[in-house]
């Protein structure tokens, strides 16, 4: 993607071939076996089109325009991507995965190059137009902005009802097969439930997350979700594992740890973070993003085993438990006689004691013979690993370790978020401050998106609120600034996906949908409006209510759909709290520490630390809050303070009031 290749499409009067994917795709994967490396369909390529590839993940700009175009085109998107258009960029034919020849009704790539490159001499003008034409409306139908009057609180409850219309019952979730895990849906009904005590809210959260964590989409012997289960129950993924899904499937595993004191959930959560920080962590601090589901040309075979191959392992004994244990047959449950691993249908305790053990001695045993079954997987042919660092993801990620510190309080967990950050710092942004969208190599490149800004914005939150660092604010307040300067539309309001030193492509697109990851609108708006209550600038506050205001047509229209921007939405609603502790750090340390393991998301958790005169310039407000006689919290609502209260014990009070 570049002049180059347009040039070269004007000059030779070619249309051009474009297929955007990304690296652990597997139909990608599959279309570029069948097609891109063949030499018949190459010769029609190079003949006629010029070919451009796109990873979607490094121009997700170029990724957004064309898959609206094939949604309006053909009522549906997918990838890999394939978009037919001119040298100008105009498209004039969208389509997802296509295979050498047709067959089973699905047009082959052979035979539709053949024929466009036939229309294209006989009929261009006509494509031309065509494409001219798709292109104005879509133009037009983004402008088209439905502003809707003031929102009020019943949208939450719709959202709610929507949600639970789609929970499917047997085995969590809100969709039927194929199903992803969609973390922002159970944050918000987290956020549901302590609003309105809903006890059905709860449950579909807790319900998801147990069976999840039971199926196949778990890794249960390296840890890790895989990107979505292909069945309904959570069973057969497609194995690859996405950076962004585990770092937010950490975060509501924390959240329900909270919610509930189910200590399983923080264990998932932990064992998130294990594998991430194994597996997916780069020398100098940055997060990989993804692995791929094939190994050795065939999907997920790195990762299931046969009955025979435990046995074999493990030995007779321990190998029929440990198989019995984790659904591992002889027939298998996948492809060949293979198993992949699950307990769907097992309960650790009632396991354990049908065999004569207790659950804790049982679970010892488990966690042995797992790790020898890791051993041995680790000595066969990984699947690739995609080792570009993303900022925006490795911004979700640095959130999830800074939750993760203050909810289980391990200091190893905000050592990985400070060193990921300084590598974005260092590595991911241009010596005149313009931050960068992905690093490989060696080289930074892409001007980073709306993502990358918000994402990290709502990291440095998070890293503050992990370790009261106020530098980690000042940065925040920095992100902001340029978050506005860049992208933000001065005539509609909300902010658009580009910055304004972007390349000019045929559209400049602007996303609400919050779909496997949330969007960069919906994490600035609630972003937004915790830096205003951290700082008391309520230009951060006023910039959120304009950006929620340009969407609320959109919103009303189908609530679920943006799970993360009615987050934002029920901190704007909700008592919008402040719980400032004060005092020297040896005093308060303790009092920090415990207030970060309540689930307070209306809240935001300050520290005056007398000493420092940055808190001043950056926290005025707080500025009076001091300490008493040893450590003091103020809780404010509503833009006014309770009396302080000193100590754990009257702290430990205010907390379970407002919990």
């Amino acid at each position: 993607w570049g002049e180059e290749a347009f040039a070269k499409a004007i000059a030779e009067d070619k249309p051009i071939f474009l297929s955007i994917g990304y690296s652990t795709c597997h139909w990608c994967h599959v279309m570029e076996r069948e097609s891109f490396e063949d030499q018949e369909v190459a010769d029609i390529l190079n003949e006629h089109y010029v070919a451009i590839k796109v990873d979607r993940e490094e121009r997700p700009d170029v990724d957004h325009i064309y898959m609206n175009v094939c949604q309006a085109l053909t009522g549906q998107g997918g990838w890999p991507l394939t978009v037919l258009m001119t040298g100008d960029k105009q498209p004039f034919f969208a389509g997802t995965y296509f295979p050498k020849h047709a067959t089973y009704g699905r047009t082959g790539v052979v035979e539709l190059l053949i024929a466009v490159v036939e229309r294209w001499h006989k009929d261009k003008a006509e494509l031309i137009a065509y494409g001219g034409n798709m292109v104005n409306a879509l133009q037009e139908e983004q402008h088209k902005r439905n502003f809707s009057k003031a929102l009020t609180p019943e949208l939450l409850e719709v959202g709610f009802r929507q949600l639970s219309q789609s929970f499917e019952p047997e085995y969590g979730g809100f969709s039927y097969a194929p199903k992803f895990p969609t973390p922002h849906n159970m944050m918000y009904l987290l956020r549901y439930w302590r609003r309105t005590k809903n006890g059905e809210a709860l449950s579909m959260v807790e319900h998801t997350l147990t069976a999840m964590r039971r199926g196949g989409i778990y890794d249960h012997l390296g840890y890790g979700f895989a990107r979505y289960s292909t069945d309904n129950q959570w069973l057969a993924p497609h194995f690859e594992k996405m950076l962004y899904d585990n770092a937010l499937l950490c975060e509501v595993y924390l959240e329900a740890y909270q919610c509930t004191g189910n200590a399983d959930f923080a264990r998932v959560a932990e064992e998130i973070l294990t594998y991430v920080m194994r597996d997916m962590t780069s020398p100098d601090g940055g997060f990989y993003s993804a692995q791929d589901a094939d190994s050795e040309g065939i999907e997920g075979k790195y990762y299931i085993f046969t009955r025979a191959e435990v046995l074999q392992v493990l030995g007779e004994k321990d190998g029929t438990l440990f198989a019995d244990y984790y659904g591992i047959t002889a027939a298998g449950n996948f492809e060949q006689g293979a198993s992949i691993l699950h307990t769907i249908r097992t309960n650790l305790d009632e396991f354990a004691e049908s065999h004569g053990f207790g659950s804790e001695q049982f679970e010892v045993l488990l966690e042995e013979w797992r790790s020898q079954l890791l051993a041995k997987r680790s000595r066969r042919i990984p699947p690739y690993k995609d080792d570009k660092i993303l900022t925006a993801w490795n911004a979700l990620m640095i959130a999830a370790l800074a939750k993760a510190t203050r909810v289980l309080g391990k200091a190893e967990y905000i050592e990985r978020a400070r060193k990921a950050l300084d590598f974005v710092y260092a590595r991911l942004m241009r010596s005149d401050g313009r931050l960068l969208a992905r690093y490989r190599e060696g080289e930074a490149a892409h001007l980073a998106y709306l993502d990358d800004y918000a994402f990290l914005l709502r990291a440095l939150i998070d890293l503050y609120e992990a370790t009261f660092e106020p530098q980690y604010i000042a940065r925040a307040v920095e992100a902001a600034k340029d978050l506005t300067r860049l992208f933000w539309d001065e005539k509609q309001g909300g902010f658009y996906f580009a910055g304004a030193d972007a390349e000019k492509l045929i559209m400049r697109p602007k996303e609400l949908y919050d779909g496997a990851m949330p969007s960069g609108n919906s994490v600035a708006a609630l972003a937004l409006m915790q830096l205003a209550d951290i700082t008391g600038n309520s230009d951060f506050e006023e910039l959120a209510e304009r950006e929620i205001a340009s969407f609320s047509g959109e919103v009303e229209k189908f609530p679920r759909a943006y799970t993360y921007f009615l987050m934002a939405l029920d901190y704007r609603w909700s008592a919008r709290r402040q719980i400032v502790v004060a005092g020297p750090p040896e005093e308060t340390t303790e009092m920090l520490t415990e207030v970060g393991k309540y689930f307070l998301p209306d809240s935001v958790v300050l520290f005056n630390d007398a000493e420092q005169a940055m808190v001043a310039a950056l926290m005025p407000h707080i500025a009076d809050k001091t300490s008493l006689d040893g450590a003091a919290a103020y809780i404010c609502e509503n833009y006014a303070c309770q009396p302080p209260v000193c100590g754990m014990e009257g702290l430990l009070d205010k907390l379970l009031e407002i919990q």
